[in-house]
């Protein structure tokens, strides 16, 4: 079952005018260490973030919340598998809040998929609960 869909749209200009700008003290407060690192070794350094600004508003939007309640920017981090397929890691109050939104018996699967064609950063993310498989592999009881 769905239990959050989220988009946002970023534009790549004004995130590289807010690197320049506030260059470590804005990376830090928003970015994990992990998106830095990826970010860095990018050749399109802005657009990278763009990406990974417009999945954390996405995602913040598929947890019903938006960036207020408690979660702070560094609570939702996207990685990649050796795929390249993003992922996104709640931490924090995100994590709690997806906690508390997935019914009993239900694991959370948090789905991110990023694009961008200059000047826009694209993300959607959904989030999924799935039944957790009892012992013999039968659904887990229901919600």
């Amino acid at each position: 079952m769905i239990l959050g869909i989220g988009t946002d749209l970023a534009n790549i200009d004004r995130v590289a005018r807010t690197l320049e700008r506030f260059g470590d003290r804005f990376r830090n407060r928003v970015f994990t260490e992990i998106e830095q690192r990826k970010a860095e070794r990018r050749r399109d350094v802005a657009g990278t973030y763009a990406k990974r600004w417009a999945a954390k508003e996405a995602c913040s939007k598929a947890l019903g919340t938006g960036l207020r309640m408690g979660i702070a920017w560094k609570d939702m981090g996207v990685s990649n598998l050796r795929t390249g397929q993003p992922v996104m890691q709640l931490t924090g109050w995100a994590a709690e809040r997806l906690a508390q939104m997935t019914p009993p018996g239900h694991e959370a699967i948090v789905h991110v998929t990023l694009t961008d064609d200059h000047p826009w950063a694209q993300a959607f993310v959904v989030i999924e609960a799935r039944p957790i498989a009892g012992p013999e592999g039968a659904a887990g009881p229901p919600a």
